[in-house]
């Protein structure tokens, strides 16, 4: 009875903290002894991570480890001496032995902290597999369908809404100069699409909140594992959070999109977890991501550990230079589609202005996921 009952305590504390489906499963496994100590880490900490350790941090790490077979007279050693990341990634077997270790043990773990230096931070252009990144969320597949949906909040907007109107004509300014926007096409020219109906999502959000947004372009977005410039970061003005990540990708590279944005979003939250500790804050936050070629969109909701999407089929708008006849049925459509995509876009915003306790936060997540489902 004590291993069912510890197996559903940890169940049960898996679930109420939101801990990764997979590695819940290893953890338990761990716990009775049932997994298997030549299994790779899913995720480990890189180089800067270790780095930054105290002693306790990383005796805590080490014990994970079960290929290093060390024990509790070796983590005292560790103690004694007061190992911590930084020496721990430069240690020597001679050091080692000279504090009391057996060859066997130092040899293992000068192999280990090797290779732990060369877990580098990557760059978000560098990411590339949208399966190996659904794997850390429980998620064996490159399938976005398999993605957990949630149900975004929306904020209805006027037709007669001055900046909505004035999104519109600047949309129809840019089909007469470049003509349809097809599938695939320049960069440069999508962004300008892109940025139009941004930043009328952040004026309009601004009239129904007591807000400002601010919104960045290239912005530099550093995190634990993965760092670089994202395409657009929208921040609230006075709390100086990052709120939502918005990546620009062609038609055709969505997936790789999908894989950088939620890179982008984990390290967002590294970043603003800084600003709450410092603050004094609790911990429990989630941010909102956006993944657009200018015609197709996606939405995303993602916390530590969760990550959730609106709409497997994109939301579309298409640019056709027909549209520029107000009296055409292509026109007609541009304004519906725009104003759908930028009343989600408002929403979240609007949403994530509201400024609520970690808990009344963790409730209001788990609601947009259930009322999908």
């Amino acid at each position: 009875l004590l291993p069912i009952a510890g197996v559903l305590i940890m169940i049960t504390f898996i679930s109420y903290t939101g801990y990764l489906e997979v590695k819940g499963i290893i953890l338990i496994l761990k716990c009775f002894g049932l997994y298997p100590n030549n299994v790779m880490e899913i995720n480990p900490p890189t180089s800067d991570e270790i780095h930054e350790y105290g002693t306790e941090k990383l005796i805590e790490y080490l014990q994970t480890v079960k290929k290093l077979e060390l024990n509790e007279k070796h983590f005292e050693i560790i103690r004694k001496v007061e190992i911590n990341g930084e020496n721990f990634l430069k240690i020597t077997e001679k050091k080692l032995c000279d504090f009391g270790f057996s060859f066997g043990p130092a040899e293992r773990i000068v192999s280990f902290a090797k290779e732990c230096s060369e877990r580098k931070r990557q760059k978000y252009s560098s990411i590339r597999s949208l399966k190996d990144v659904l794997k850390d969320y429980g998620v064996d597949s490159d399938d976005i369908s398999r993605i957990p949906s949630f149900e975004p909040q929306i904020h209805e907007i006027q037709d007669n809404d001055e900046y909505f109107q004035n999104c519109i004509n600047n949309i129809l300014i840019r089909i007469k100069s470049y003509g349809t926007l097809p599938p695939n096409s320049n960069e440069k020219i999508r962004r300008e699409f892109v940025s139009t109906i941004l930043h009328t999502a952040l004026r309009i959000a601004e009239t129904s909140t007591n807000n400002i947004f601010n919104m960045a372009v290239e912005y530099e977005v550093s995190g634990k594992k993965y760092y670089g410039p994202t395409d657009y970061a929208i921040i609230e003005s006075k709390s100086g959070n990052l709120i939502c990540i918005t990546e620009d990708k062609i038609d055709k590279s969505m997936q790789e999109g999908f894989a950088q944005n939620i890179r982008q979003l984990e390290s967002s939250h590294d970043v603003n977890k800084k600003k709450r500790k410092r603050d004094g804050n609790e911990d429990f936050d989630y941010l909102y991501g956006i993944i657009t070629s200018a015609r197709e969109w996606y939405f995303l909701l993602h916390n530590p550990g969760e990550i959730s999407l609106s709409n497997v089929i994109p939301f579309v708008i298409e640019y056709c230079k027909e549209a520029w006849n107000k009296e055409s049925n292509e026109y007609e459509i541009l304004c519906k589609n725009t104003k759908k995509v930028l009343s989600i876009i408002v929403g979240l915003l609007v949403d994530k202005a509201v400024d609520t306790e970690p808990e009344a936060k963790r409730v209001k997540v788990t609601r947009f996921r259930s009322n999908d489902n």
